[in-house]
């Protein structure tokens, strides 16, 4: 019985206890829904009003924002952010941003620059470019925060047109003996056409505009005039240059415009041709190199009065290899022969058809930048060999357009044959060829050309000059002496006649910006003038004005 008894105790007792955990679980079971389903009282401040809302329980900022309609951007400040859960009187602060920019103009102030020139009289002073202010757009941002001001920054600036330096000429006293000399040497200094005339000190300004830029600046052969090119008031990406000429003889005449405009490789006067030139054109560009060479060719004649239509001789075209770099043109002496040069090789034109007639094949040379090499060429003097600069092969595993070996050659015109006259010149050897003179029973003509100090780096490298018979015999290093540092690339320039007192013919040199006379035979050089100035020079005989 009381065995019995224990046992119904027991059970009352594991009864009571699974009653009370059964209600335990009713009971939560039953307030779990109740507290998801409540809602909280948060207030949110924007614009600096107080807005309370009523949420549910467990909102997160931007479902609070959403549930109430209330507008925001990604620039506006939100705080807390808005994955936060809210509580119950929480707050939330919205600060509205915009962003504001105002654009203005800016003055650019141009410079003033003052250029010594020993072409002028001491003391005397000459306004060769005026001044003009350039034009910048600047803009500024603004930032508000709830309307009040809280930053302003300079984002940006565009120059619309660049300042133009106020230039002025001053004449400086030449400290250089005068030397005198047969005929004329016209020089560009400072964007100004010069000439000097039997001696040089008679200097005399030809074109004071002070824009010329150099790309073609050579006188005529047979009638007094120069040709020269100007910079283009225009974007360089419209027009990057246009063509002039002006007479050289007696009293300062207007410059003519021949209304033809890009010319970078080529303009020049078929000999014994009077006033008839031909050139060459390009497309502007606004991406490296600044143009699209057409390889074409035009030719005019004109005179102080008129001009004709520009001729077509060669339409445009590809150019060959590398053909968007361009194409140059030579004359021979008696003016009967048109050569082309061009990356890829050299050779004829036939001006009445023209039809290239290829001489000589080139392995152009990969430069892997933005400018092509074309090799310098010059007729000699007899009008029947030409002397070109050419790309020879490497005896290193080198593909052959690397190669750095460059040589100079002779190709006959007559039988069609072709030699080297001189190994290892480098790209730049600019070859050159005296008049022909007579020599004993013959006729005999010299050559100058570039030697490149560091053959293997002659892109890079200066330049000796020296001079040799046609033949490449009778080599000499003339200029400038071994001592001193090389010449800058370029095409050394004849006298047209024998210079009294001289062993030799003289060369007219460009040498750190000054021009130099250079004794063909003995080296004797003479410094002509001392400002730096000088870019560019030609010297025709007076005799064939």
């Amino acid at each position: 019985m009381i065995a019995l008894f224990k046992k119904r105790i027991f059970r009352s007792r594991a009864f009571l206890l699974l009653s009370i955990f059964g209600f335990a679980l009713l009971l939560a079971g039953c307030l779990s829904p109740k507290l998801m389903q409540g809602e909280i009282q948060i207030t949110v401040n924007a614009a600096g009003e107080s807005i309370p809302l009523q949420l549910p329980a467990g909102s997160s900022v931007e479902e609070a924002l959403k549930n109430a309609e209330i507008e925001f951007s990604e620039s506006d400040k939100i705080a807390p952010p808005l994955y936060t859960l809210l509580a119950e009187g929480d707050e939330v602060q919205i600060i509205r941003i915009r962003e504001e920019f105002e654009s203005e103009e800016e003055i650019i102030p141009f410079e003033q620059q003052i250029v010594r020139n020993e072409s002028l009289p001491e003391g005397e002073t000459r306004l060769i470019q005026l001044g003009q202010n350039g034009m910048a757009e600047i803009t500024y941002r603004s930032v508000y925060e709830d309307n009040e001001e809280t930053s302003n920054n300079l984002v940006k600036r565009v120059v619309i047109h660049e300042a133009v330096p106020e230039i002025t000429m001053v004449g400086v006293q030449a400290v250089f003996a005068p030397i005198p000399i047969p005929g004329i040497i016209a020089y560009l200094a400072g964007g100004n056409a010069w000439i000097m005339e039997d001696s040089t000190a008679n200097r005399r300004p030809l074109v004071t505009t002070g824009d010329l830029d150099g790309r073609i600046f050579i006188l005529s052969p047979n009638a007094g005039w120069l040709l020269y090119t100007r910079r283009s008031e225009k974007d360089p990406a419209e027009e990057i240059n246009t063509l002039w000429a002006i007479n050289i003889n007696g009293r300062p005449k207007d410059p003519i415009n021949l209304h033809v405009s890009n010319i970078v490789h080529y303009a020049g006067w078929r000999p014994n041709a009077g006033t008839r030139i031909y050139y060459s054109t390009v497309e502007p560009r606004a991406a490296a190199p600044g143009w699209q060479a057409n390889n074409d060719l035009y030719q005019i004649n004109f005179n102080a009065s008129w001009s004709t239509k520009p001729k077509e001789i060669i339409e445009a075209n590809a150019g060959g290899i590398y053909g968007w770099w361009g194409v140059n043109f030579a004359w021979s002496p008696d003016g009967r022969k048109l050569a082309y040069a061009r990356p890829d090789g050299i050779g004829l034109i036939n001006v009445e058809t023209g039809e290239f007639e290829s001489l000589l094949e080139i392995t152009e040379l990969s430069t892997h930048s933005d400018w092509a090499w074309i090799p310098g060429f010059t007729w000699g003097g007899d009008s029947k060999t030409l002397f070109v600069a050419t790309h020879s092969p490497s005896q290193n595993l080198v593909s052959p357009e690397e190669s750095p070996y460059f040589d100079l050659s002779a190709l006959s015109i007559v039988n069609d044959t072709g030699v080297e006259i001189a190994p290892q010149t480098g790209m730049f050897a600019y070859p050159s060829s005296s008049p022909i003179r007579p020599s004993g029973k013959e006729y005999m003509y010299q050559i100058a050309y570039l030697q490149a100090i560091f053959p293997m780096q002659s892109e890079t490298s200066r330049y000796r000059v020296i001079v040799a018979d046609r033949d490449g015999s009778n080599r000499r290093e003339i200029f400038p002496p071994e001592d001193e540092r090389g010449i800058e690339p370029q095409t050394p320039i004849w006298a047209p006649e024998p210079v009294p007192g001289q062993e030799g013919d003289f060369l007219a040199l460009v040498y750190q910006g000054n021009l130099w006379l250079v004794d063909s035979v003995s080296g004797q050089a003479h410094q002509i003038t001392g400002d730096g100035l000088i870019t560019r020079i030609d010297w025709r005989s007076l005799e064939a004005k």
